[in-house]
């Protein structure tokens, strides 16, 4: 029997190892982050409880949707100042035709659940969670940020019209609070 295409690649890495002492280097194509005007990647968050997925293009799909990422639940910029500011203007921000507000965290679904019941997002915004980061890896808008646990949300915010990206608002340091901030998005019609 003859090896597989995978057995003779495994067999080749091994023996090259021995041969030359260190790991033969893999390169990979470098994604770029999103941009205004791509889709949204088939991704699954989860809303509440890991039995609870939604699926992020269903979400969107033929709807307009705000939806904001933070670094971290419970962390202080984040609570003090970007998910309160979604929360005190969603009435003004749904009144400008957008049908869903959506805070997306690098945390599990526990966690956001219990961010979103002290300030109160119960009606005005929904709490999903991306626990393994596969949505922010998808978009290529992660951060490495030890303090906080390691893989991260850059903050940011976007416009998604059927799940099409019309606006992209992404802090410049990936942290910060200024562009990705509630009064600062503009809604077109």
């Amino acid at each position: 029997m003859f090896p597989t295409g995978t057995t003779i690649i495994r067999l080749t890495t091994a023996s090259s190892r021995r041969a030359i002492g260190r790991a033969l280097h893999t390169s990979y194509i470098a994604m770029a982050p999103i941009k205004v005007g791509e889709s949204l990647p088939v991704t699954d968050l989860f809303e509440d409880s890991p039995a609870n997925k939604v699926n992020v293009c269903d979400l969107t799909a033929g709807k307009t949707v705000v939806l904001f990422a933070v670094p971290g639940a419970f962390t202080p910029g984040c609570s003090k100042t970007h998910l309160p500011g979604y929360v005190q203007n969603a009435d003004k921000i749904k009144s400008d035709g957008v049908d869903e507000i959506v805070c997306v965290s690098v945390n599990d679904p526990y966690v956001m659940a219990a961010w979103g019941l002290q300030h109160n997002t119960k009606g005005k915004i929904r709490m999903l969670a991306d626990p393994t980061g596969a949505f922010i890896k998808a978009l290529d808008l992660g951060i490495n940020l030890p303090p906080l646990g390691g893989y991260r949300a850059k903050r940011f915010s976007m416009v998604i019209k059927d799940s099409k990206v019309d606006q992209l608002n992404v802090e410049p340091d990936g942290t910060g609070l200024s562009c990705s901030l509630a009064d600062r998005l503009k809604v077109k019609s």
